[in-house]
């Protein structure tokens, strides 16, 4: 290997921020960091995303113990992937939600994925000790449901295929704030190594037509208005299109996946290069961008050796 993954050196603790995006809902921030979500109700708290750690969950444990004494009921789960879901065991909750497709993924590739990214991101995993094992759910869904946390309703929902085929969002119609995972980023590049690029745009049309007054996005700050909501929306298709059309472009006919590099790069570097892990993400971006163009619907599992050959290739 030519040269380590973007983020194999990139040990720089980032800033934490807690915003609040509506009465009793905030947004765990950490410039491009994973986010986590707060959603107070009654009588209790629901977190969504649990972070890579238990110890890393602590910190948003922390900024809860913030605003509210009541005790953390559920944890959702908006997809697979362990820098999202590894931490939960932090939480105490009796509850873990995921759509049914998230639990299956965990089930097919949860273990791969966890070996996978360590190797790429290290710093994510800080107290990767304190990992007790793969997180499964304890309650699934397959299109929808809502959760009452006393008189709080919250619905969370499936809406289309974008950055894994299991996404789910988390809407919380009293204030019309929606936590989207992955689907949408502000000023952070989407990580679509399993990811549907075809798919994506109409999921966040989905998204869009809620018309809601805030989201916490997977990565990047607090959208809160309706014009930071449709900026970070559009700026999401945006990158989700400008990394698949020149990707499918030399897979139309027939170049390699070095040529599909050099050409997503040629698109997107000047647009995107100052965006969070824009680095770590591309290298992954372009070899799921390159293989969906040539007909692979299903993501191919990411393991630990199979990042180490999709890098070789693509430093020539």
């Amino acid at each position: 290997m030519a040269k380590a993954f973007a983020s194999q050196g990139d040990m720089t603790e980032k800033k934490i921020t807690f915003d609040q995006i509506g009465e009793g809902l905030y947004a765990f921030t950490a410039e491009g960091d994973p986010n986590s979500g707060v959603i107070i109700g009654d009588d209790s708290v629901m977190i969504v995303e649990a972070q890579a750690t238990p110890r890393l969950a602590n910190k948003v444990i922390e900024c809860v113990r913030s605003v509210t004494d009541r005790p953390i009921s559920h944890v959702v789960l908006t997809h697979y992937h362990a820098v999202r879901v590894l931490g939960a065991s932090a939480y105490g909750a009796d509850q873990i939600i995921m759509g049914d497709q998230a639990r299956a993924m965990v089930v097919e590739r949860g273990q791969e994925d966890w070996d996978s990214e360590f190797q790429r991101f290290p710093r994510l995993f800080e107290g990767h000790e304190s990992i007790p094992g793969l997180t499964y759910p304890t309650t699934t869904f397959s299109d929808d449901m809502t959760v009452y946390l006393g008189n709080r309703r919250i619905d969370l929902m499936h809406l289309g295929r974008a950055h894994t085929s299991g996404d789910i969002v988390i809407h919380v119609p009293d204030q019309n704030v929606m936590f989207t995972g992955d689907i949408v980023e502000d000023h952070s590049a989407c990580y679509c190594g399993d990811g549907h690029f075809s798919d994506w745009g109409d999921t966040l049309d989905n998204i869009a037509s809620f018309d809601v007054d805030a989201i916490a996005p997977g990565r990047g700050g607090a959208l809160i208005g309706k014009e930071a909501v449709e900026r970070a929306i559009e700026s999401t298709r945006d990158f989700v299109y400008s990394t698949y059309a020149p990707a499918a472009k030399v897979a139309a006919r027939g170049g390699s996946l070095k040529e599909a590099w050099d050409a997503v790069r040629a698109e997107c570097d000047p647009k995107f290069a100052d965006y969070a892990i824009y680095e770590h993400c591309l290298p992954f971006n372009v070899a799921r961008a390159y293989d969906e163009a040539r007909g692979i619907d299903t993501p191919r599992i990411w393991t630990a050796q199979r990042d180490l050959d999709m890098w070789a290739a693509l430093q020539g």
